[in-house]
């Protein structure tokens, strides 16, 4: 009988959080394993062509394969798009930026992945999410995740108020995300609905030169010039209580 080819994996791939910084995101070891790869699921193609050129101007990108897989994506094939890797070829998972499956889509592909026995492996990147939280001073051993708040707006004030009690139960950083376009008209609303001794992070342009990672109280930010986050990539930690 035949001796079965050695079985490919799926990587997880973390991308850049924008800009060409290429060395300051993207560790050596990452490199090597991108360098090997030709079967590529994707958020966004075009996105994705572009990290790998950042990677190397010389990347075969005519000779890669890539399925896009993103929020539009009506079905998905997980048995075709994982199939090279029972040939010996394996596949990298890619978001439009910073980590697969971290408030992005993916982790149905990658659970397929553990059903059909194939060995996912995470490789190391940037998280604008865990640089923040990093960063922020607030509570790193307890915290929750919102991803997008309510975008009608009275959900979205009772999603506020919720977040900071249960911030100052229980004193747990509480970390969201609005879409670029939205950050100034979010962050006033913090202002003029949050306790004045409630902390608030607001963290912008991670990793790059104009990065943006200051804390302080609702009272203080309220005495504060503050910068335009119009269209800026942002992510803002609430937390009533710090202990």
């Amino acid at each position: 009988m035949e001796q079965n080819r050695q079985q490919g994996f799926l990587y997880l791939i973390p991308t850049l959080l924008g800009g060409d910084e290429v060395q300051r995101c993207v560790p050596d070891f990452n490199l090597q394993i991108i360098m090997g790869l030709r079967h590529f699921v994707v958020e966004e193609i075009r996105t994705a062509r572009r990290f790998l050129r950042k990677i190397s101007p010389t990347f075969p990108i005519d000779g890669c394969q890539f399925q896009e897989l993103n929020e539009h994506t009506q079905i998905l094939n997980s048995e075709e798009w994982l199939a090279p890797v029972f040939q010996g070829r394996s596949v990298g998972l890619l978001s439009e930026a910073g980590l697969p499956c971290i408030a992005d889509p993916g982790a149905n592909l990658v659970l397929s992945a553990h059903r059909m026995g194939i060995q996912v492996v995470p490789l190391m990147g940037a998280s604008s999410i865990f640089s923040a939280l990093m960063a922020s001073g607030l509570s790193g051993q307890q915290f929750t995740f919102h991803g997008y708040l309510p975008k009608e707006k009275n959900a979205l004030l009772k999603q506020i108020h919720k977040m900071e009690s249960d911030s100052a139960r229980n004193a747990y950083a509480q970390i969201f995300i609005e879409t670029p376009y939205k950050n100034n008209q979010l962050w006033e609303l913090l202002l003029e609905n949050c306790q004045n001794e409630t902390y608030l992070c607001v963290a912008a342009n991670i990793t790059l030169d104009n990065e943006y990672i200051v804390t302080k109280t609702i009272a203080d930010w309220k005495k504060t010039a503050r910068p335009d986050l119009h269209k800026q990539p942002a992510l803002f930690i609430l937390q009533r209580s710090l202990h």
